[in-house]
């Protein structure tokens, strides 16, 4: 049986609007315990914010993170997307291809409807593996 995309993604996302500051981004980040946050005007997908976008194209290249909005360093469109009935192996190759770690997961028409990570698949398919145990425990902190 295939897996979908569906049945391993992250549906309780975390969204934020592209004219949010970096310092509330950052908190949501922290507080949501998540790698990234979709950035989004309703159902249009405008980018993607990563923890690491804040700190790469934020916080390292001087940008105050109060007054730096996360439109103006989140990747952009053309973003790679996956739909609920695409496959896991298609989640795969695309993550192999475009070497990213999270994927946003898109209806029909564009609407953001979760996120799968490397950590979710690796759950999925490969379940005793070093990647899948780090990404099944719990945060300390």
């Amino acid at each position: 049986m295939t897996t979908r995309v569906r049945d391993v993604m992250s549906a309780h996302t975390t969204s934020v609007e592209p004219m949010t500051s970096l310092t509330r981004a950052a908190r949501l980040v922290r507080e949501q315990n998540v790698g990234d946050v979709l950035v989004a005007y309703d159902c249009d997908l405008f980018g993607v914010l990563t923890d690491r976008d804040i700190v790469l194209r934020g916080v390292a290249e001087g940008h105050d993170t109060e007054a730096t909005n996360v439109g103006s360093i989140c990747t952009r469109p053309p973003l790679v997307t996956l739909e609920p009935d695409d496959t896991a192996d298609h989640a795969v190759e695309l993550m192999r291809e475009h070497a990213v770690r999270r994927l946003p997961v898109v209806e029909h028409g564009g609407c953001p409807v979760g996120v799968v990570s490397l950590g979710d698949l690796a759950v999925e398919e490969e379940p005793h593996s070093a990647l899948a145990d780090i990404s099944r425990a719990r945060p300390t902190h």
